[in-house]
């Protein structure tokens, strides 16, 4: 699949603020009359907000945001305290992993609202892509081959800062498979699939961006990307399961061996990481409350800088203990001498 020669992002503006209810396709070719209509090979590019808003998917004053989180996720990856509360990142229902389920609490249109992505957001861009080409039937009668791609903002591993990726497509290549090829030097390529949606979504996003009341795009140049048919949808792109090497952040894979994975109530009573710098007193703390989780006979004195001791009744348990208190100190990134007397169990 060659490259295009060059890509125009050209932002649809006069889109009026997106209630329930409001005929969304119809909003996105009227804008894009200002680009000469929606045409042949053309990107109609959509940030998930605009559909959430439309399809009424907002809670009012939710009691607990967190209550709205659990409803779509589908597992806690990581969690940590930050000065606002608790912050997850989780696989969501809608299918990325992604931070509080990609509930957002801004530019909702109402005061004390949040929105939540549709649960399946290829399903969304198909019906999008349906109504769009409905009224492009209706005004011309002449349909262009055209595809649609719904957005979100998400962080990622090992990099600063958030950007726009595919949430839901119709239409269009997600992923370009390079396995096979060969490379500038005529070098075989073995593992290089390009996500050409995501590339599509982040560069859609320079020209929507968070704060300029622009929701929607026009990409106009990569007609190699767009299909006759619906195509996989976006959803090929998330990695779960045996291919995902990273299900878990490092501290919450040694308190899920250690009993206390996350979101769990077993996680809250061992105590949650910090976002903001800790003490080594403070991250020890938790680690002893993960390795005494279930052995309430068992007693740990001790510092991180002197070292600890655990003392039970049974040199087995006491040993038991030891170990798991090792473990759960090297989750925290500490390092300390772990040391067992067998005895009383007390301190």
């Amino acid at each position: 699949m060659a490259g295009p020669d060059a890509l125009h992002v050209l932002p649809l503006t006069g889109i009026p603020e997106v209630t329930e209810g409001l005929d969304l396709a119809g909003a996105l070719v009227g804008a894009a009359e200002r680009w000469g209509g929606v045409q042949d090979g053309d990107v109609v590019v959509v940030s998930s907000k605009l559909v959430s808003k439309a399809l009424g998917l907002r809670h009012e004053a939710p009691t607990d945001r967190l209550d709205v989180v659990r409803e779509h996720t589908v597992r806690v990856v990581a969690e940590r305290l930050t000065p606002s509360g608790l912050t997850q990142v989780v696989e969501s229902v809608a299918g990325p992993v992604l931070a509080a389920a990609g509930v957002d609490a801004s530019n909702t249109g109402a005061e004390d609202a949040v929105l939540v992505l549709p649960r399946d957001p290829d399903r969304a861009a198909r019906d999008l892509h349906r109504a769009v080409r409905a009224h492009l039937v209706a005004g011309a009668g002449d349909v262009a081959r055209f595809g649609l791609l719904l957005t979100d903002t998400a962080g990622r591993p090992w990099r600063e800062g958030q950007t726009d990726l595919a949430l839901g497509a119709c239409g269009m290549v997600v992923l370009e498979d390079l396995r096979g090829a060969p490379d500038a030097d005529g070098r075989t390529l073995s593992v290089t699939s390009r996500a050409v949606a995501d590339e599509l979504a982040a560069a859609a996003d320079l020209v929507k961006g968070k704060a300029s009341g622009v929701g929607a795009v026009l990409v106009r140049g990569g007609e190699a990307l767009v299909l006759e048919a619906p195509g996989d949808g976006a959803r090929r792109l998330v990695r779960t399961g045996p291919g995902d090497w990273f299900a878990l952040g490092h501290r919450e894979a040694v308190r899920a061996a250690l009993g206390a994975p996350p979101g769990s109530t077993a996680a809250q009573e061992v105590g949650l990481p910090g976002v903001v710098p800790e003490s080594a007193e403070q991250r020890a703390g938790r680690a002893t409350a993960l390795a005494l989780l279930g052995h309430e006979s068992v007693r740990v004195s001790g510092t991180v800088a002197d070292g600890f001791v655990v003392r039970a009744p049974d040199p087995v348990l006491a040993g038991r203990v030891a170990a798991r208190l090792e473990v759960a100190l090297a989750g925290e990134d500490l390092r300390a001498g772990v040391g067992v007397v067998s005895g009383t169990g007390d301190a």
